[in-house]
């Protein structure tokens, strides 16, 4: 074979290549360091940023210290690695901001999936369900959403247990809705109000609830979920591996629902 020809051959075998790393992308032959999780290593501690506005999720003890039960999650994942957790104050609003600018490694504060930001951020599994569930008091006769027809519904006026309410309307029109301004009113017309037979309210609520003894339980699953999740930088690839690992980790042992039990389940 000619000179010639060794070059062609070449030449062909390299446009082969650089299109077959533009087709399944350059980080699957050239994977980007992950900076975060090198930092973190060096430094032996894991920034996370926290809202502390939320309880029982985040918020400050009488000493000003930031507690919940995302805090406590935060502090079982950084023991795992070997690590320490510093928890850093920041406004909602804010959060994703400081996570993309580097201010914190990673994002714990009740924070909602949003399929819409999952250009900019990575999310990890969810840790905790805050969807609407379908409530009733504890002596009811009810057992499913399917028997909610003729039956009287509460529900917090313009909250998304509401619109769930109006969507279940189209299927039952018999179904009542009962609207009332707070979720707190609606949890109280279920307990005192013998006329109202169910509720639509996020399990948030519904387990604080429970926790300061209302006699109420929620049948199957969430029906709009609404899951909690982690959020990291998108580039911070070992990062969403160890956290993910980690999460199926404490997930099996039980711990989230030790948290759940620890943080909601007190009567006031």
């Amino acid at each position: 074979m000619n000179k010639r020809k060794w070059v062609v051959l070449a030449l062909g075998i390299t446009v082969a290549l650089l299109l077959l790393i533009w087709l399944v992308g350059p980080q699957t032959f050239f994977p980007a360091r992950d900076y975060t999780w090198q930092t973190m290593q060096q430094r032996h501690v894991w920034r996370v940023g926290t809202d502390p506005s939320f309880p029982p999720f985040e918020q400050l003890d009488a000493t000003g210290k930031p507690v919940g039960y995302d805090i406590d999650l935060a502090q079982h994942i950084a023991a795992a690695w070997g690590m320490q957790v510093e928890i850093v104050a920041i406004g909602f609003d804010s959060l994703l901001d400081a996570l993309q600018t580097g201010q914190v490694d990673s994002v714990i504060s009740a924070l909602p999936y949003d399929e819409r930001l999952t250009k900019n951020v990575a999310y990890s599994s969810a840790y905790f369900e805050a969807g609407i569930r379908l409530v009733v008091r504890k002596n009811s006769k009810l057992s499913s959403v399917v028997q909610l027809a003729k039956h009287r519904v509460a529900v917090e006026w313009g909250s998304t247990g509401d619109m769930v309410g109006r969507r279940l309307q189209h299927e039952k029109p018999a179904l009542q809705l009962v609207q009332f301004s707070t979720p707190a009113e609606a949890v109280a017309a279920l307990v005192n109000d013998p006329a109202i037979d169910a509720l639509l309210i996020d399990q948030v609520t519904l387990r604080a609830a429970q926790g300061k003894s209302a006699p109420i339980i929620a049948l199957g699953p969430a029906l709009e979920s609404n899951p909690y999740v982690i959020a990291l930088p998108h580039t911070a690839t070992v990062l969403q591996a160890q956290l993910e690992q980690t999460l199926q980790t404490l997930q099996a042992t039980g711990l989230p629902a030790q948290l759940e039990t620890q943080w909601f389940d007190r009567t006031n």
